[in-house]
């Protein structure tokens, strides 16, 4: 089937029509935490190299960096500072020439207030525009008892779904920490939480298809970050009988869970090219573009350290200027981070892919 779409941020019927596109061809999305223009633009500028779509997302935190780090009101820091970055995306993301998702990654119980908060902002920006201001929204309760997250992600999806907002829902942990959620502690093959099991995964779809669109994290050993080889076992054949089992209940069509794959950071390669075969159309990449982005702002000021001691050489009197100019290891870092996702867009199998015309 061919697909096209106009560039910027897709949203309701379009960000669906992306995601089927990605499950039937056989491709996912990369995932990209941003927290600021500097990697929101990386992001996009690697998707428009790739020729391929892209899921931009922020963290609570990565949102409260966005508006400043000063604010007094964290809240209200972590609300407006994702409004303005979602804005942002909104006001660039059809320049680059790609189809852009809009969301918002891990909120935990805690942060059902914010989750809350952005679909207000999101119901203005429909009563103007006829679109949501984001794609969609993580609910991540998975520490929760599943009868109070299924019932959490019912009451808020029936928020959502009138206005076009899809939500993520995760069953069983994934693994580490990330952005204060989580633990390094409770990695290992041993751990059954890191394990969903299909019947959860039915329940979810039995609750809440009939409400709206839901896309789901099913854990099947992730883990955040990058551990040593041997820490992690991911077994992806949990998420084909999570499919298998749904399908038959429910007699639905192949696949009918829309897999999102958490911890994709240092996961093996052919793993990933697994679970894409079992309907995965998204996976998240915090750590590795963070260090990406870093370890190319090191070796810039490695390599004019001088430049970041002293305004004109002490020795020869050489002007600095044009080498402490924050543009310049900001650019560095977005050029590293955009060659690093090149390598994420290659592995999930989306470049020239996009859908955008």
């Amino acid at each position: 089937m061919s697909h096209s779409l106009k560039p910027g941020v897709v949203t309701g019927e379009d960000y669906q029509t992306l995601l089927k596109a990605a499950k039937e061809g056989g491709y996912a999305l990369p995932a990209v935490n941003a927290v600021g223009t500097n990697s929101v633009n990386a992001v996009m500028e690697a998707a428009a190299k790739n020729k391929s779509d892209v899921i931009v997302q922020f963290s609570n935190s990565g949102g409260q960096f966005f508006a400043g780090k000063s604010l007094s009101n964290e809240f209200e820091a972590k609300v407006l500072g994702s409004v303005s970055a979602a804005q942002h995306v909104h006001l660039l993301a059809e320049k680059y020439g790609i189809c852009v998702v809009l969301h918002t990654d891990h909120a935990n119980k805690g942060l059902i207030p914010w989750v809350e908060a952005l679909v207000g902002h999101s119901e203005k920006h429909f009563e103007k525009t006829g679109s949501p201001l984001f794609s969609s929204h993580m609910l991540d309760l998975s520490a929760e008892d599943i009868d109070f997250n299924l019932s959490e992600c019912e009451r808020l999806l029936k928020r959502m779904a009138p206005i076009g907002l899809s939500l993520e829902i995760e069953l069983g942990v994934t693994g580490g920490e990330e952005d204060g959620v989580g633990s390094d502690d409770d990695i290992g093959a041993d751990n059954p939480l890191l394990y969903t099991q299909p019947e959860d995964c039915l329940r979810a779809y039995q609750l809440l298809s009939p409400i709206g669109h839901f896309s789901l994290a099913a854990s099947f050993g992730n883990v955040h970050g990058v551990y040593k080889p041997g820490n992690v076992k991911l077994r992806p054949e949990i998420l084909k009988n999570s499919q298998d089992l749904v399908q038959k209940t429910c007699t639905t069509d192949e696949k009918p869970l829309d897999l999102v794959f958490h911890g994709g950071s240092g996961s093996d390669k052919a793993k990933i090219a697994e679970a894409l075969t079992y309907g995965v159309f998204k996976m998240n990449i915090d750590t590795d573009t963070q260090f990406a982005y870093s370890k190319a702002i090191g070796s810039y000021v490695e390599e004019n350290h001088k430049a970041f001691k002293h305004q004109i050489d002490p020795e020869n009197g050489t002007p600095y200027k044009k080498q402490y100019d924050p543009r310049k290891y900001l650019r560095a870092g977005e050029e590293s981070m955009v060659e690093r996702l090149d390598e994420a867009f290659t592995d999930l199998g989306s470049v020239g892919k996009t859908l955008a015309s």
